[in-house]
Parts: structure tokens; C-alpha cells; sequence
């Protein structure tokens, strides 16, 4: 007699090709998915060697590292991805954030193209989109990316967006060139409120403000630092923790100091960040895009007030109330005392096991199309 586990046809493995080594708002998604599982899926990782990769190893996930990502540069990531997808011979080649993406389609387009048997489905979850070229690209690199992801997203079975603003983005700037479907970020929610939920102060007990967030032009942490002497007439015991690094650290220094207000401000520098959400009263972001925050997801779960610019996906989270769209010392001062006194408001936030499972099920159902699509030639 046969054993039963003999029998069993093992589960579709979807390997997904992460090409950052650190730990972010990419690699909290993958390590989130990795530790709950994708129902009817097997997952494997690629990616390169580092803190991401330990990670995943301490929780027990399938993970192989390799020259993968832009410090490898695209040929090597090419040879490293083909070589994982002839050893591994995933049902799906699953890819995150845009190098990822090219990567994907320049190793596995020829043999989509060529229909070679076993050639595996390609999806990609777009995790961050700017709306504006000019953000981080000359005018002559922003066409060339573009045309590039317009062609990719030609050759790709289903695109994957964390956010409806996200999906927008994508239409907008590459077209229809491949299916489409949100499935928006979700975070542990017990588990950020037991460690991020803290006794809040109200306005004149001393608010602490809290910025979470790179210290880069994007984020508009001057004008946060520019409100802190409105706000500190209202309540003189307002401090505010800019924590993060980036480049300009020393400009945002010397604003304070100008200001009068350095004393008011703190820059730490890396924090870990559940934990110093607890300690403070008030979430401020002010950036000039983004897409769906794990950041004000956080707060949301942890119920910390959050002031967020009227940007991305920032009202997929947050009340109306809560979104500022002006930058003004007067319009910031005023969204931080109000947040601060009236709580978080009505926000949305999903968990993690129901972003997983509705990934999961996105991949069943392009393996399955392809799969009606051999049997019907």
C-alpha cells in the first residue's frame, strides 16, 4: 500500500524575489507574509544576503541569497534569478519594488515568450510608485523607466498594489499593460497595540510629537520643525522626536537652532519604532507622496493620533480630519492640537493574515488561468 503523504501532490511554490537586504517597509511585508503563510502556496525568498535574510531564517522560512538587487546590478541579478528558477522551478516568480520587477522580466520573458514548458507565471506587488518623475529621476531616466515598466507590465500574468492610490499611480503613468488588483498592506494588530499603545497627553500637558520617517526632502519635516513655535505657545512643554537618518540631519539641526526651538527637538536617529510610539501623543507625516504607510497603519492599530499630508494612501487610513492640505505653521499647529484632543478619529486598517490569504488566492487564480490555457491548445 502506497503511504498516504506518498500520494499528495505537494502545494504550487511562488518564490519571491525581494531585492533589498535591509530591514524596511518591503521587508516588514515579506517577513509579515512569510511568518502567517499563503493558504494553498509554498513561498521561497531571493534576496540578497543581510538582515532580511536572517530574519527570515530565524522564522523558519525558505530563503536563498544571491547577487540580487541594485548593488549586484541588473546582469548578475538576471543570471542569479535564472539560476534560483532553474533549481527551484517555482510555479510562480513572484517580484517586489521596481529592479525587482525588470529583473524578473528580462531573466523570464524570453521563455514566457517562447511558451517553453515550465516556464513559471510572473507576478509583482508594487509597494511604492511616485507620482512625480522628478522626485527622483532626470526627465531622460524618468522616460527610459517608464517605457521599460510599460513593457514589463505586458509580459506580467497580475500586478499586485498595496493601495488604491498605488493602482491609480500605475494606470497613470505605465497603463493597462497587465492585471490589476489592490490588496492593501495589513500589520498585527494585537501585537502593535500591546507594544505601541500608550497614556496619551493632551493639549498643555506637554505633547510629544513624533515624525517616523527618513530624514529626506520628500518628507517635509522642515515645515514640522517650522510649526513648532506655534506650537509652543499653545503648550510650551511641546517636544517633537524627528527619528530616522538621512541626509539632512545636520540642515534640520540648524533650522531648529535658528527657530530658537533646538531644545524642543529631538533627532535620534534609528529608534525601534513601536515602542517609541507609546511614549508619544501625536503622529505627524508630512511627506510629499506615499502609498500605503505601515507607519500610520501602526498608529491606526495602536489608536496614537496621526496627522498625515492629503497624499497617496494616507486617506485609505486615516478620517478626513486627520489629512492636512496645506503645509502652513498655522494649518499644522492646528491638525497636531486637534488630533491630539480629539483622538485618532475613524481609521482603517486590515491584518496581515487576510493580506496574505487574498495574495495567496490572486496566485491560485492566475496558476489556474494558465493551466485552462494549456489544456485548451
Amino acid at each position: 500500500m502506497i503511504p498516504e503523504a506518498a500520494t499528495t501532490t505537494p502545494a504550487p511554490l511562488t518564490l519571491w524575489v525581494v531585492p533589498v537586504a535591509d530591514l524596511g517597509g518591503v521587508a516588514r511585508h515579506v517577513l509579515d507574509v512569510a511568518r502567517v503563510g499563503l493558504p494553498g502556496l509554498r513561498l521561497a525568498v531571493l534576496c540578497p544576503e543581510g538582515p532580511l535574510a536572517e530574519r527570515l531564517r530565524e522564522q523558519g522560512a525558505a530563503v536563498f541569497t544571491g547577487d540580487i538587487g541594485p548593488d549586484a546590478g541588473l546582469a548578475a541579478s538576471v543570471r542569479t534569478l535564472r539560476t534560483a528558477v532553474r533549481t527551484l522551478r517555482p510555479a510562480a516568480v513572484h517580484t517586489h519594488l521596481a529592479y525587482a520587477d525588470l529583473a524578473g522580466f528580462t531573466a523570464l520573458g524570453p521563455e514566457r515568450t517562447l511558451r517553453r514548458a515550465g516556464a513559471p507565471a510572473l507576478l509583482s506587488t508594487e509597494h511604492g510608485i511616485a507620482p512625480d518623475d522628478g522626485l527622483y529621476n532626470r526627465a531622460a531616466a524618468a522616460r527610459v523607466k517608464n517605457a521599460a515598466h510599460r513593457a514589463r507590465l505586458r509580459g506580467t500574468d497580475l500586478v499586485i498594489a498595496v493601495a488604491q492610490s498605488t493602482a491609480d499611480v500605475l494606470r497613470r503613468k505605465w497603463g493597462a499593460g497587465a492585471p490589476l488588483t489592490v490588496v492593501r498592506n495589513g500589520v498585527d494588530v494585537p501585537a502593535v497595540r500591546a507594544a505601541a499603545a500608550g497614556q496619551q497627553r493632551t493639549p498643555g500637558e506637554g505633547l510629544r510629537i513624533l515624525s517616523l520617517s527618513r530624514l529626506a526632502p520628500e518628507k517635509n519635516l522642515d515645515r514640522l520643525i517650522a510649526a513648532l513655535p506655534a506650537l509652543l505657545e499653545r503648550d510650551p512643554g511641546t517636544r517633537v522626536t524627528l527619528a530616522g537618518s538621512g541626509p539632512l540631519e545636520g540642515q534640520l539641526r540648524a533650522q531648529a537652532e535658528d527657530l530658537g526651538v533646538a531644545d524642543a527637538v529631538d533627532l535620534p536617529g534609528f529608534v525601534e519604532p513601536w515602542g517609541t510610539m507609546a511614549e508619544h501623543d501625536v503622529l505627524v507625516q508630512l511627506s510629499a507622496w506615499e502609498n500605503l504607510s505601515y507607519t500610520l497603519l501602526d498608529a491606526a492599530a495602536a489608536g496614537l493620533p496621526a496627522v498625515a499630508t492629503d497624499v497617496g494612501g494616507n486617506g485609505e487610513i486615516l478620517p478626513p480630519e486627520r489629512l492636512v492640505h496645506e503645509t502652513t505653521p498655522a494649518a499644522i499647529a492646528d491638525a497636531v492640537v486637534r488630533a491630539a484632543a480629539d483622538g485618532p478619529g475613524e481609521v482603517r486598517v486590515g491584518d496581515v493574515e487576510t493580506m496574505a490569504r487574498a495574495t495567496a488566492e490572486a496566485t491560485l487564480e492566475v496558476l489556474g488561468r494558465r493551466v485552462g490555457k494549456a489544456g485548451s491548445r
